[in-house]
Order: structure tokens, then C-alpha cells, then sequence
């Protein structure tokens, strides 16, 4: 198998899939020399990872949560430091980590910092949005992919609120991040979307808390709150803190 077929996923995969504190531990893990003795073939990958003992872990190159470690968690079919470590050995082949690399973004968040997007910027920035939003789709299935069907969900957030916290504060900005709301909503209205665990709700919640910021650093964002939602019944009314953002602003 030639290396650039291996593997087919990458550390952003690995980085919004994995909860905070497994991608941590695995980033210390392979960032300390841990993973040893690796090996590719047909499969996936394979290299024992030095802990409280050294572990034998497998790695496959389609999923990388599917494998297997002899460590308590693995031997329990629960995704372990240890196979995330070896994941991204896979996706970065011992080179060093940049401190983007290390980054999660586990909810979103105003950067606080005031600036304009330039049309391509806007474009750009829309396309990743539409990108993130695939994740988040109608549950169409048996019930044993609910739960890998939920991580998808949560991994969209995540991807989301990446794109999120990297927004200046603008009126344009307010403008992209209310329509997201929108698309969220319809997809949680009318599309399908199996929002069990409040995943994505809940991220709309945070959303709107970072829009209440825009407020309050720029006035103009208040503008779009108006224009987007005056009016307008979302099913959750998460519109109302807005609007009434807007009411106020106007009295």
C-alpha cells in the first residue's frame, strides 16, 4: 500500500471526534515518544505504546476508533489513549505538533477581536460552515448505529465551533452565524435530526451567548438580529434573547 493511501482520515478527524481529555492524554503519549515499534499493512496500522505497561495496539486506516488495545479500556471495546496516540502517528508520522495541531475547541466562543471579511474570506468561511454541517443529518438507520450516529452530531459541533471562535466580531460575521442558527434549526425542525443528547441544541444555545457578545462589541451586529429574526418562530425560540437585543437596542 503506498503511504499517501494511509491513512483515510485526519488529525482535524481525530481532533472533533475525540473527547477532550482521551485527545490529551494521546497527544502527551505521542508527544513523549510513546508509540514505538510501528508498522502499516493492508489493514491499518500496528505499534505497541509505552504506559503503565507496554500496550499492543491496532489501528484501522478507514475508522480510526476501530481496533483493538490490551489495555482495560480496550479490552473493554472503549476508544483508548493508546489507539488515539497511535492514530496520530498515523496522520503525522512522528513530526512534531503545532500548538493548532494540540488545539480543541470544545465549545464556542466570542475571539473578542473587531475586524472585516473580505468577499473570499466570506466564501471560504461558508463553505467550511456547509462542510461541518454534513454531520449533523437525518438519523436514517438501525438502532445500533445510534450512538456512532450521535458522535457524528457532537462532531459536527465541534467542527462548528471551531469556525465559530475564529470569527472576528462584525456585522458580516453576525450575519453568517445567524444564518447557521437557521440551517440548524430547519434541521432539527424538519430534517431529521435525532438531537437525543441535546448536542446540537445546546451548541445553538452557546452560539446565541456568542452572538450576545458581538452585541455588545459591535452595535451594528445588532442590525442583523432584526433583519434575520424579527418576526420569525424558531422551534426552540432561541430567536427571543436576540430579538429582544434588538427591542431594546431600538428603544
Amino acid at each position: 500500500m503506498e503511504r499517501e493511501m494511509f491513512p483515510q482520515y485526519d488529525l482535524d478527524k481525530i481532533k472533533f471526534s475525540t473527547d477532550a481529555p482521551t485527545f490529551e492524554r494521546a497527544v502527551g503519549l505521542y508527544e513523549r515518544g510513546k508509540v514505538t515499534h510501528f508498522e502499516e499493512d493492508a489493514w491499518g496500522c500496528s505499534a505497541i505504546v509505552i504506559g503503565t505497561s507496554p500496550y499492543h495496539v491496532s489501528v484501522s486506516a478507514r475508522q480510526y476508533d476501530r481496533g483493538s488495545c490490551d489495555c482495560y479500556l480496550g479490552q473493554n471495546d472503549t476508544l483508548c489513549k493508546h489507539m488515539v496516540a497511535v492514530a496520530i502517528y498515523a496522520v503525522k508520522g512522528g513530526e512534531k505538533l503545532s500548538e493548532e495541531d494540540k488545539k480543541q475547541v470544545v465549545s464556542p466562543e466570542c475571539g473578542g477581536k473587531i475586524g472585516e471579511l473580505t468577499k473570499e474570506q466570506l466564501k471560504d468561511i461558508g463553505a467550511e460552515i456547509t462542510a461541518a454541517m454534513r454531520y449533523i443529518k437525518a438519523y436514517i438507520g438501525p438502532s445500533k448505529l445510534w450512538f456512532s450516529y450521535q458522535n457524528s452530531l457532537s462532531e459536527g459541533c465541534s467542527r462548528l465551533a471551531k469556525i465559530v471562535s475564529d470569527l472576528p466580531v462584525s456585522e458580516q460575521a453576525a450575519g453568517l452565524l445567524v444564518d447557521m442558527l437557521l440551517r440548524l434549526d430547519k434541521k432539527l425542525c424538519t430534517g431529521g435530526v435525532d438531537d437525543s443528547e441535546g448536542a446540537v441544541g445546546g451548541f445553538m444555545q452557546e452560539v446565541v451567548g456568542v452572538l450576545e457578545e458581538f452585541a455588545k462589541l459591535d452595535s451594528a451586529c445588532v442590525r442583523v438580529f432584526g433583519k434575520k429574526l424579527k418576526g420569525r418562530k424558531t422551534c426552540f425560540g432561541w430567536e427571543e434573547r436576540l430579538v429582544k437585543i434588538g427591542d431594546e437596542d431600538g428603544e
